[in-house]
């Protein structure tokens, strides 16, 4: 074999793997190549430069994935030869050309040259054919095998298809003595081992195109070692000072001192509403600060401080001190990769983060990569948080002023202001994810206001970050909550977050309590505080728009959602980051796809605006803004505003849907080009209208609460004395005078001068129906069958009603989403093929 480096190669490569064993089951050991090191460029085909060098760095440890006793045993060379096998008479044509396979060393690059140079294989008997079926029916769902082969940058979606090609040329060209191997072999890992180097040979020559169009998507999907993606912040050297302790421990606000002393600041918030706060208080002591979120973009003459959203975080800006506020969000499956962004690439000379402990060990690894500077501060709250003994009792009369009642869904949120209001003298306040921020804040100073009747607060899980309430006792409605698949308990970081909301220092109540309405969840409730932070061992990431578009440029056919699939199975990743979750993202990629005109990176930032995709009238929205954009005109807002507050519940989910709409506009209008969205002023004018009438529909909400879903019509209420008609057809067998008693034919009218039968059905219309003059004699009494064959005529069909007919031959389908690529239905389709997608 030309341009191969001799058979020692390979050799060396089946010894290392005899070496360090062989199994099956490595879906967590995969083969990762490093490009630098393999040439694949053969002469004329392909160079094969030792396989060796690129197998060094892999993890060969691992299960049997066919077998349950463990790894395979150690390979020996001489284990090829089976002393107690016959010699094989060969055909003339054999002789000389076999090679003995009994105590030598055997080169499978000599051994694959001189099967490829054999004109035909030898014929086998039919136990000899079957046994070499079973053992390439092993090969190909050998883990170990499809894991090995990414180091020929063979994938595991083409690996199928190569040990396919590779079993017909084994059976076309096999010698005697070969196949008389294999067999005493069998479907085992030593046949696996004499196999596999051949067919790393037989891959090479035969697929070099394959090879290097998956060469190049591992390297474009190549997110290792993220550290390196910053050159500059690297070059810094950065002191990282991590802020360790519970809520209510003072962390955020030693961070903030540092943030204004600074000359130039970036606070780094986690919602938008934390941001707004940090924002006119920082001002509101004389320091100049900017507010930069997605939806809005407030400068302040010579200020040099910036409060953001983290999403918002600018890499190429120098900082002298930056915080990042709740930095165990690094690990949320959905936004994490925003935090992970901003502790690589900011570029400051001080950075702050503070989180619970949960990160600290992963931040220690990282700032060990990074070469930055780590200083740990730990804090303790100032008052302990006390588990009250006595719960409600399951009664909600038992609230009292200053309580906070958390539930986890936006029914039993209503459910609960409804209750409390009406058998206690508390007025309720509301908080919960899907009001906009300003309506938050409205609400919350309305709580925290003492002189106003509102001494109760509603809320989700939102009140665990971003507000500064003053709760007395936090009481937790439930602490189990939908999570968009099954009812799952609440995570018991998530019940500290929470139940750490209770008692504020400087606030009426320094001391925190907390409780639960039920007895049976107090148990739970314990044992969650009781517990340590759960150690986070990986932190989230997701590729820049360049990552991606080098990534696309080695699938130019696929849509973008096929590409962000694609990117997910190819993508290699170090032990301590994990890809976020981009179920979202590919919905609304999915919905775009009929949008022609749109850019690779156009749909990258459609897909990433603040939209929830299970609601059909937002989603619609986004795709009319993306499709005016396409068309390069001035995208409309075009969205009513009710001049009113909410009197139901259907017109406060209205009030929602409309805001988040022009948020999304107002987003896509700092993310694109302002001259396409150029009613940003209105967008804002209506977006704090919307806000205002959420607040005043909040405050007088005294309603049963309803769905985003559609509901199913109901069926009708039937009417008194009223009968389903029988079918026609088998009443025409029946005398007229006992259909008569059913109401379908009127005697009195029957007898006409214009030759028609009337026929009733109960209370509707009569229908007429030709007859003759026989189907008159009938009428008078004689008990005579209307199926008479005297009877003549059919039924008349009514000159203003169709009837159509439509057969569905695949029921399964949601034709909607087959037509349009999204059905409005959206989770609450009956097809499982639509309610199957994931989204936020």
């Amino acid at each position: 074999m030309e341009g191969v480096k001799g058979g020692k190669d390979i050799v060396d490569f089946v010894k290392y793997i005899d070496h360090v064993g062989v199994g099956e089951n490595r879906g967590e050991n995969k083969a990762i190549v490093d490009s630098g090191e393999v040439e694949l460029e053969r002469g004329g085909d392909i160079e094969n430069k030792a396989i060796v060098d690129f197998m060094k760095d892999m993890d060969l440890d691992g299960e049997n994935e066919n077998r349950g006793d463990g790894a395979i045993d150690d390979f020996d060379e001489n284990a090829m030869c089976d002393s107690e096998i016959d010699e094989l008479e060969c055909e003339s044509d054999d002789v000389g050309n076999e090679r003995t396979m009994c105590g030598e060393q055997v080169d499978p690059v000599e051994l694959y040259r001189e099967l490829r140079n054999r004109k035909r294989g030898v014929k086998m008997g039919r136990a000899d054919w079957e046994i070499l079926q079973e053992v390439f029916s092993y090969f190909s769902k050998s883990g170990w095998a499809v894991n090995q082969s990414l180091a020929i940058y063979i994938g595991r979606a083409f690996f199928p298809t190569s040990v396919h090609q590779f079993r017909n040329f084994f059976f076309k060209k096999c010698s005697a003595a070969v196949a008389k191997h294999v067999v005493s072999l069998g479907p085992s890992d030593a046949a696996l081992k004499f196999l596999f180097p051949i067919f790393v040979e037989f891959c090479i020559e035969e697929f070099p195109d394959e090879i290097k169009r998956f060469r190049g998507m591992i390297q474009s999907a190549d997110l290792t070692k993220p550290h390196t993606w910053f050159p500059f912040a690297r070059a810094m050297k950065r002191k990282i000072i991590y802020h360790c302790g519970p809520t209510n421990s003072g962390k955020t606000y030693n961070a903030l001192q540092r943030f204004m002393e600074a000359k130039k600041g970036l606070y780094c918030s986690p919602l938008r509403l934390l941001a707004m706060e940090v924002f006119d208080k920082v001002n509101a002591q004389g320091v100049y600060c900017s507010l930069h979120t997605g939806q809005e973009k407030k400068f302040v003459p010579f200020s040099n401080h910036v409060a953001c959203t983290v999403e918002m975080v600018s890499t190429e800006e120098l900082y002298d001190v930056a915080v990042i506020d709740e930095i165990q969000v690094m690990a949320d499956p959905y936004r994490g990769f925003a935090w992970t962004r901003a502790l690589l690439g900011l570029k400051a000379d001080e950075i702050h983060l503070c989180g619970d402990p949960s990160v600290l060990n992963i931040v220690r690894k990282i700032c060990s990569e990074t070469g930055d500077e780590l200083h740990e501060r730990h804090y303790g709250r100032f008052k302990p948080l006390v588990v009250e003994a006595k719960t409600l009792l399951g009664d909600l009369k038992n609230v009292r002023s200053g309580d906070c009642i958390v539930a986890f869904s936006r029914r039993e949120i209503f459910e609960v202001k409804m209750a409390i209001e009406k058998h206690t003298g508390h007025r309720c306040c509301v908080i919960y994810g899907a009001l906009p921020p300003e309506t938050r804040r409205q609400q919350a100073n309305l709580f925290n206001d003492q002189d106003n009747e509102f001494d109760v607060l509603v809320a989700s899980d939102a009140v665990g970050m971003g507000l500064n309430l003053n709760i007395r006792r936090v009481v937790f409605y439930s602490l189990s909550k939908y999570n968009g698949d099954k009812i799952v308990p609440v995570p018991a970081s998530q019940v500290k977050q929470i139940a750490g909301r209770a008692g504020r220092r400087g606030s009426r109540y320094p001391d925190g309590l907390t409780t639960t309405l039920h007895l049976d969840d107090l148990g739970y409730l314990i044992e969650c505080l009781k517990q340590p932070f759960d150690e986070v061992k990986k932190v989230g990431l997701f590729p820049f728009f360049e990552q991606v578009e080098l990534f696309a440029g080695q699938l130019p056919n696929v849509t973008f959602c096929q590409l962000l699939e694609k990117f997910g199975e190819s993508c290699r990743l170090d032990g301590s980051y994990f890809l976020c979750r981009h179920d979202h993202i590919k919905k609304v990629a999915n919905m775009l796809e009929k949008v022609r005109g749109l850019t690779l990176e156009d749909r990258f930032n459609f897909c990433f605006a603040p939209v929830n995709v299970r609601d059909p009238r937002a989603m619609y929205h986004l795709l009319r803004f993306a499709s005016a954009y396409s068309r390069s005109v001035p995208v409309n807002i075009a969205l009513g505003i009710p001049k009113g507050s909410a009197k139901n519940d259907a017109e406060l989910l209205d009030l929602e849907t409309k805001h988040q709409v022009l948020s999304m506009y107002l987003w896509l209008s700092h993310h694109f080009n302002e001259e396409t969205f150029p009613y940003v002023k209105k967008a804002e004018e209506m977006a704090m209208g919307v806000a205002d009438l959420l607040g005043k529909s909040l405050v007088n909400a005294c309603w049963k609460p309803e769905s985003r879903q559609p509901r199913r019509p109901k069926p009708q209420e039937k009417e008194e004395e009223y009968e389903r008609p029988r079918s026609l057809v088998k009443l025409q067998q029946k005398p007229l005078e006992a259909i008569s008693d059913l109401g379908f034919i009127n005697l009195e009218k029957a007898a006409k001068p214009d030759n028609k039968l009337y026929f009733s059905t109960g209370r509707s219309k009569s229908a007429d129906v030709a007859t003759d003059s026989n189907s008159k004699e009938a009428l008078k009494g004689k008990g005579t069958s209307v199926a008479s064959e005297k009877a003549g005529g059919s039924l008349r069909a009514s000159a203003h009603i169709r009837v159509t007919v439509r057969f569905d031959y695949q029921p399964d389908i949601c034709k909607d989403y087959k037509e349009t690529g999204y059905c409005g239905y959206v989770d609450s389709c009956m097809i499982v093929e639509i309610t199957s997608l994931d989204g936020n």
